[in-house]
Order: C-alpha cells, then sequence, then structure tokens
C-alpha cells in the first residue's frame, strides 16, 4: 500500500464515520431512545438495581468498558454506581461453554445475577449472536428490561428487547465506533443524574 492509497483509505473511513454521526444528529428517535435508555438505567439504580451488559468480541471490549465507567468513573468523582460485563470472568464463560454451550454463557449468568430491578443492555453489531439473542429471550421471560445496541440488519430479537439503539451502518467498524458514543452518552447522563440527587 503506497502513500497515496494509505491516504486515500484514511479518507474514506474518516468520510463515512463523519457521516454516520452528522446523520444520527438529525435523528430525532435515536437521540430520544438514547435519553430513555439512560433516563430507564437511573431509574433502576434508584431501585436498587444495576447495569448489566453483555458482548463478543469487540462488544465485549465495550461491554466491560461501560461498566468501568460506571462502578468506577466517567468525568466526575462520586459513588460507584452498579453494574457489571458478563464477559469478564473467564472461569465462568469457559465453564458454560464447556458443561451447557457457549449460547448460554450469558443467561446462566443472568439467571444468577439479574432480577427485574435491573437493566440488561446487550451489544451485537449484527444483532443475531446466539448467546446474546438467548440472553434477551431470557431477560424478556423474567421481566427484566433490556436494551439491545445493533446495527442496521434484520433482526432476530426485536420482539424481545424493550429499547433497540440501531446504528444505521452495515459496517462492523463504524457500528462500533458508534456504540462507543451511545456508551459515552448513557454512562455521562447516569453519572449526572447522580450528580445532581
Amino acid at each position: 500500500m503506497d502513500h497515496q492509497n494509505i491516504e486515500q483509505y484514511v479518507k474514506k473511513n474518516l468520510d463515512e464515520s463523519k457521516d454516520l454521526i452528522e446523520s444520527i444528529v438529525k435523528d430525532v428517535m435515536f437521540k430520544k431512545n438514547i435519553m430513555e435508555v439512560a433516563l430507564l438505567c437511573c431509574k433502576s439504580i434508584e431501585n436498587k438495581g444495576k447495569i448489566i451488559f453483555a458482548g463478543n468480541g469487540g462488544s465485549a471490549a465495550d461491554a466491560q468498558h461501560f461498566s468501568a465507567e460506571l462502578m468506577v468513573r466517567f468525568h466526575a468523582n462520586r459513588k460507584s454506581i452498579p453494574s457489571i460485563a458478563l464477559n469478564t470472568d473467564t472461569s465462568i464463560i469457559t465453564a458454560c461453554a464447556n458443561d451447557f454451550g457457549f449460547e448460554d454463557i450469558f443467561t446462566r449468568q443472568l439467571e444468577g445475577l439479574a432480577n427485574q430491578n435491573d437493566i440488561f443492555i446487550a451489544i451485537s453489531t449484527s444483532g443475531n449472536s446466539q448467546n446474546i439473542l438467548n440472553a434477551l429471550q431470557y431477560a424478556k421471560s423474567k421481566e427484566i428490561k433490556s436494551v439491545l445496541l445493533t446495527g442496521k440488519s434484520n433482526l432476530k430479537i426485536k420482539d424481545f428487547c424493550d429499547y433497540i439503539i440501531r446504528v444505521p451502518s452495515k459496517s462492523t467498524a463504524r457500528i462500533q465506533e458508534l456504540h462507543s458514543l451511545c456508551g459515552h452518552l448513557i454512562c455521562g447522563i447516569i453519572e449526572n443524574y447522580f450528580l445532581d440527587n
């Protein structure tokens, strides 16, 4: 790859990201969903609930990242906000994958950890990861509120989510970039809510 091709590659990707952000800035429903999900999380925490994240691959990194923002701090020093990422415990994940199957690694943890005051935030760029689908179905069956961060794909699971925040792209990289922004917005709203209350 020569210098000119690298320059074109960088410009193309930056333009794609810029166009995607501009489209979201104009999307009233997208912004409304972010605000509603964040306030839902705030009410959950007020009711002694917690925010439970889960994802695979890059989405697992996002889940862990957002949970850390709440448990430790985002912008301000304040009390810890109860949160957990289900993809961080390798012993639980490998035991469950070995004994029951990888498709149940998140469901099994929800069985042991989640209650009706909690919010389950699933992250999947495709919206079709089987372990995410199973966990969302379980949450629905137990009346645990759920949110799916995903991309522009045909979803098998839409009837099992209370909220879907859908990035209007089919590019995994672009979806992940916007998921990071969505997570920061949600964490920032939650943090400011509890600083003010």
